[in-house]
Order: C-alpha cells, then structure tokens, then sequence
C-alpha cells in the first residue's frame, strides 16, 4: 500500500455545501449537503498542490502539463486518490476523531422515558413469499413497546469501532448534529452574465453552513440546567494516499471557495479483525463514500445467482442489503469549464451482508485500501473510472457479522 496521509481541514468561515438540486431562480432555496462530497475535498488539495508546485493552472487544465506523477492530467489522474472522507472534530488537545452517520442496519428510537435506544436490522430467513431480491430480508425485532425514531445523530469513533467489532454501539456514542454545526440562511442576488450587474427581482436563498468551534454554547443542559459549550473543532478528516498533501496552510474549500485551513494529524482509525471475518466466512460491508456502481444498487461484478467477485482473491454471495434511495452526482469541471455528467449514486452508509465468503485477511485488507474499483467487475470498464476513484468514491469498511 502507498504512504497514507491524514489531513484535518478546519472551517474558518461559513461553508456553501451545495448539493445538485438547481438554485439560484427567483425565490428558490440552496440546501447544503453534509458532508460534502469526497470530490469536494479531492478538488481542493488538487488546487492547492498544483499552486505549491508553481504549476499554470490553465496549462493543467489544458492536458498540457503531463510530467506530474501524483496529479497526472485532467483526463488521466496520476496516484493521488481520496482513501477516505469524513466528517471530524478535533478535541484541545489535538486528537482528532471521525464522526459517521449510522449505517443503515442501524436504528436509532427514543423510548417512552426519552432514553436514546439503538438496535439493528438482522437478515432472516422467512418462511412467506417476499418481493425481496435477495434471499434474506433484514428484519428489526421489536417488543410489545415501540420506540419513537429519531434522526439527526452521528457515530462518534469509539461507537464506529463497537459497530466493526459486530457489536451494537451505545447511546452515548451517538452525538446530534446540533452539537456539531448550525445553518445560517443567506441571501443571494442573481447577475446578468454578460454585464454582471443584478438583475431585477432575483432573490433567492442558501444555507450557509457554520461549523462549532471550542468555547460555542449550545445553551443549557436539559437535565442540570448548566451551560453547554463545545470543547472541540468540527471540520472533516482527508485520508490521502499516492501522494503527498499540504501539511499546513490555507485552502479554498466548497462552493464560492471559503477559507479552511489544512493540517497534519497523527490518527488510528478503527480497523475490524480481518483474520476473525475471513475465518467465519461472513461478513457486512458498508459504503463509507457514495457508490458509482454500473448495476444500479447491486455490488460490481454481481452475477444472477447474486454471487460476486469484489476483488482478486475476494468472493462471496450476497444474502441481505438495505439501501437507501439512490442520490443524484455531478460537480463543476473546473478544467473544462462545464457541468460534470450527472451519474446516480448508492448512498454512503448503505449495508450489505456477505455469506459464503472466501478470502484471506490480507485480501480483504486490499480490498478496502483499494476500495470497489478496477479489475473486477463491469465497473472498471467506467468513462471516468480513473477520475471518480481519485475524488474518494466507492470506498468502503467490511464489520464483522455476528451469528445471531
């Protein structure tokens, strides 16, 4: 494996967190997508290095600087890829943890006390007719008293960890948005684009995303009644490989370029035990980035018998899945100045169980180091395959499955 670097990029202003959903027309409404797209991340340490190496951005655009081995070319990346994508807190000491939406086998309720609860979704063989494409749907078990769900909450570190080891994570390894950032609603003109003046009545609004820094009250506590405030900084954790990012300095970060500032950081993250998975012959994977995958919300390289090939040495069936909606990808090209083809993605945090699993621990090792691209697979065969891998998609973690 390539030299891996971690990258803390701090917020130092509010941040336009676009997603694709068109704004910008009399009274319309710009949400922010959090987190971004790992793509957001790729172009802005691209533009960064390509500045520290005194290289014209216009020339690079233009495929004409081609002696760059980690940038490579617009058309043709070079080693420089987004091995992960996360959204992050730094503590005042300096230890950085990631922070992860639940996975989808995950359900988080409120009880009738107004307890947070968390069970999971388990895949079951049920003897009825079932409309389900795979062979076992995942079913939550609940008692004769339902809890309420609730959304908003993200997996702190220890509580990702519990959840690779097979284990269910406890509530208070959950922390709400709330606590992490707010929204600030700005308003926007529209321009005429040959003159660049405003035009009449063209307002419209977008959210501005305003991350929480150390010493920001969150008002009081609802048991003791004492003030709250943030001991942390949010911002998001860039896991590069191939190449070697800033360690230090300004960046231009998310829609209009805002200030971030980009720092070296010393992190572990969780690793499951891929001795114990290979030895059980089972095992969940999840999409820690949006997945690009040519059979809608199948895994590449899926055959009728919904056995599949994810890597070389790496087989196993596919028995259960729960996937969201599918979301909807595209982006600026900055190089050819145009918007990027719009693709259909399977959401990060979407949970497939594999059975019949046959690979050794350093396989499945490769597995996620390389994520699901190339040389498995109708995938592989992708226009922009080489681009959309450097950006930080189709990334993934294998968790343990436990024998229920």
């Amino acid at each position: 494996m390539s030299t891996v670097a971690y990258r803390f990029i701090e917020p130092l202003d509010v941040l336009f967190l676009r997603g694709n959903r068109a704004f910008g027309d009399p009274g319309s409404y710009g949400e922010s997508l959090i987190p971004p797209w790992p793509s957001v991340a790729a172009g802005a340490i691209r533009s960064r290095m390509l500045v520290d190496r005194h290289i014209d951005v216009d020339a690079f655009a233009k495929g004409h600087v081609t002696d760059d081995a980690e940038l490579g070319t617009p058309e043709q990346p070079g080693s420089f890829v987004v091995a992960g994508f996360y959204l992050a807190r730094r503590a005042a000491d300096g230890n950085v943890e990631v922070l992860l939406p639940p996975p989808a086998d995950l359900v988080v309720s409120r009880s009738a006390t107004g307890a947070l609860e968390l069970s999971a979704l388990t895949p079951q063989t049920l003897d009825m007719p079932s409309s389900f494409p795979l062979a076992m749907p995942p079913v939550l078990a609940q008692g004769s008293k339902r809890g309420k769900p609730e959304s908003g909450y993200w997996l702190t570190q220890p509580g990702w960890a519990r959840w690779l080891r097979g284990e269910l994570p406890a509530a208070e390894q959950l922390v709400h948005a709330s606590e992490l950032w707010s929204f600030d609603a700005r308003i926007g003109i529209g321009l005429d684009g040959a003159t660049r003046s405003v035009e009449e009545g063209k307002l419209f609004s977008a959210q501005a995303v305003v991350m929480h820094k150390q010493g920001h009250r969150l008002g009081p506590d609802a048991a003791s009644g004492a003030q709250r405030v943030v001991d942390y900084d949010v911002g998001f954790l860039s896991v590069v490989s191939g190449a070697t990012p800033p360690a230090e300095g300004l960046l231009r970060f998310g829609g209009d370029g805002r200030a971030a500032a980009i720092s070296a950081v010393d992190i572990e993250l969780p690793q499951p035990d891929y001795q114990a998975i290979a030895d059980s012959g089972r095992c969940r994977l999840v999409l820690t980035s949006p997945g690009l995958f040519p059979m809608g919300w199948q895994l590449p390289g899926t055959d009728a018998n919904k056995r599949v090939r994810l890597a070389e040495g790496v087989r196993a069936r596919v028995v259960s899945a729960v996937v969201a909606r599918a979301e909807s990808l595209s982006g600026w090209d900055l190089a050819k100045k145009q918007p990027k083809v719009l693709q259909r993605v399977v959401p990060a945090g979407s949970v497939y169980w594999l059975d019949e699993l046959e690979a050794s621990p350093e396989a499945l090792r490769k597995l996620v180091e390389n994520g699901l691209w190339g040389g498995h697979g109708d995938n592989s065969a992708d226009a922009d395959h080489a681009a959309r891998r450097a950006e930080g998609f189709n990334r993934l973690a294998l968790a343990a499955w436990a024998r229920g």
